[in-house]
């Protein structure tokens, strides 16, 4: 299986990124995770060629082409970040690459919470009607305290998070062959639609 991973900031240091990062080397044997990164985004703009930045369609290539998504997300106000949001706005605007595409969110904070905002409010965007991704249910990754989450080599040292993240990843490629499934079966009925457009407020 092939994922794209996406690290939801456009910080330069960040341990979302190191999760992912992380994830890529641990469940190699698994899948091959690309990280993929948001920096050089710009902020959403309503084209009305409707054509998003290369970038961006770079980034939807890579997403249509996997097999699912990963998305680490911090918090920031108890939400996303303001780059991981315009990309979503992108994508729902432009080709809508996210449109049934089985997705996983995990996210790592400094603080005791572990960013359950931002991925509550992350969920409810992947959900609306222009983005529709197909997000893994009833699964929850929060990396508490990740600053000191990893040693110098990258590796997650918290045992008990290393054994939650395997269970998670285990069930997210059931979740995706699940999809896979009544993709074949046509029973994903999810539409792009190449007329959508937003009223300028």
């Amino acid at each position: 299986m092939k994922f794209v991973a996406i690290v939801g900031t456009n910080s330069d240091r960040s341990t979302n990124r190191q999760l992912l990062h992380f994830m890529a080397n641990h469940f190699a044997n698994q899948a091959e995770i690309e990280v993929v990164e948001i920096k050089g985004v710009p902020v959403f703009t309503q084209p009305e060629d409707k054509i998003a930045p290369e970038i961006v369609q770079a980034i939807s290539k890579k997403i249509t082409e996997a097999d699912g998504v990963i998305i680490s997300t911090p918090e920031y106000d108890h939400s996303i970040t303001a780059g991981l949001k315009s990309l979503l706005e992108w994508i729902s605007y432009t080709d809508q690459a996210l449109m049934d595409k089985a997705v996983m969110i995990v996210g790592g904070s400094l603080g005791s919470l572990g960013t359950s905002r931002a991925q509550n409010h992350l969920r409810q965007i992947l959900d609306s009607p222009e983005l529709k991704a197909r997000v893994m249910p009833g699964t929850e990754y929060y990396l508490s305290n990740s600053g000191k989450a990893f040693d110098e080599d990258g590796h997650l040292i918290y045992p008990e998070k290393v054994l939650e993240l395997e269970k998670h990843f285990t069930e997210f490629i059931g979740f995706v062959k699940i999809l896979a499934q009544l993709r074949e079966q046509g029973q994903l009925t999810s539409r792009r639609d190449t007329n959508f457009s937003w009223e300028i407020g």
